[in-house]
């Protein structure tokens, strides 16, 4: 009777976190930006549609630590769930940075056709590593930006190229170009480009006017260097122990959201690159020949990360021939 009982309240307990205390989520994204927004959306509608069972509190603007101290707050049940970047969520599976590799998607109409392909592959390997995607942001592509124009690969190998710390796609991307880059966290970076440390910067068009880098900034090469991608990730233990009918709507809660927030990047996105060219932002275009150049760069940098065992050949091979069959303009297989 005794051991019965036992058992019966370590099962309440063990079902207890999910559904009668917060599930804490932690990011570096500042509170009122795009991805918290979508997040406390989600959350909203998860509570009203839980009566209160399931319930999220959100840390934002880095305040639980860097992207590795989040994560292993999150092993030890200190959080239950994070939203990271591409380069962050690598720390849980390698391939998180697919999408992300350097000059790898020509346009978005690209992307949709790859995540089409291959979200759902991406997922099972967060899953491997125990954290279960609730959504994935598109951000937007981020493109070089500079105070002075660096229009060739000659004029980069002269400039002093930020990239954020950690992020070994980046770093391997301007080494491969013969670039050493000056790695340094996001925080940083705008009183860098004041004192001259980083002249050359990646963001995305309505980034750089957030983080106000775009007041010393005076220069973009016309050409998609890197998608910016987001994952909202969930501790996969913690969203087993939910109700099924709580777990569906969680995850339809934050898609949702999530899908959402895509379209409101793209806007933001095309928006900004309006005001900056209009506050006189000069765009180098690139002849097909710079172009080429600067894709042979990204080609030999992937294949290098490859080699380091930082992305799956196989994943990689198979978007590789996604793409392709796309740009031949053959339909997808059976």
């Amino acid at each position: 009777m005794i051991r019965s009982v036992s058992a019966l309240l370590l099962s309440l307990l063990l079902a207890l976190p999910a559904a009668a205390r917060d599930l804490k989520i932690a990011t570096l994204a500042p509170d009122g930006s795009p991805w918290m927004n979508a997040m406390r959306e989600a959350a909203k509608a998860v509570e009203a549609g839980s009566e209160g069972q399931v319930r999220f509190k959100f840390y934002p603007a880095g305040v639980m630590g860097s992207d590795a101290t989040v994560l292993r707050k999150i092993k030890l049940g200190q959080l239950q769930g994070a939203a990271l970047t591409g380069s962050e969520a690598s720390l849980v599976d390698r391939n998180a940075q697919l999408y992300s590799l350097p000059f790898l998607l020509h346009d978005q109409d690209e992307l949709a056709v790859l995540r089409a392909a291959l979200d759902a592959n991406l997922a099972e390997r967060m899953a491997a590593g125990g954290l279960r995607v609730l959504g994935t942001v598109e951000v937007g592509f981020a493109y070089l930006m500079s105070t002075r124009a660096v229009a060739s690969t000659e004029d980069l190998r002269a400039a002093k190229v930020w990239v954020p710390q950690n992020d070994r796609v980046a770093e391997t991307t301007f080494r491969s170009g013969g670039v050493t880059p000056v790695s340094l966290p996001l925080g940083d970076v705008f009183t860098s480009l004041q004192t001259g440390l980083v002249d050359t910067v990646a963001n995305t068009w309505s980034g750089a006017i957030g983080l106000q880098w775009h007041t010393r900034l005076s220069h973009a090469v016309d050409l998609p260097l890197t998608m910016v991608m987001g994952y909202v990730l969930l501790d996969a233990k913690v969203f087993e122990r939910l109700d099924p009918a709580h777990q569906a709507l969680v995850e339809r809660s934050f898609a949702d959201a999530v899908a959402r927030t895509g379209e409101r990047f793209r806007r933001d996105n095309a928006d900004a690159r309006e005001v900056l060219l209009q506050q006189g932002l000069t765009l180098l275009p690139l002849s097909q020949n710079d172009a080429a150049q600067w894709r042979e760069v990204g080609a030999r940098a992937t294949d290098e990360l490859v080699a380091q065992g930082l992305i799956d050949a196989g994943l990689l091979a198979e978007a590789r021939a996604i793409l392709q069959r796309h740009r031949d303009g053959a339909a997808p297989p059976e």
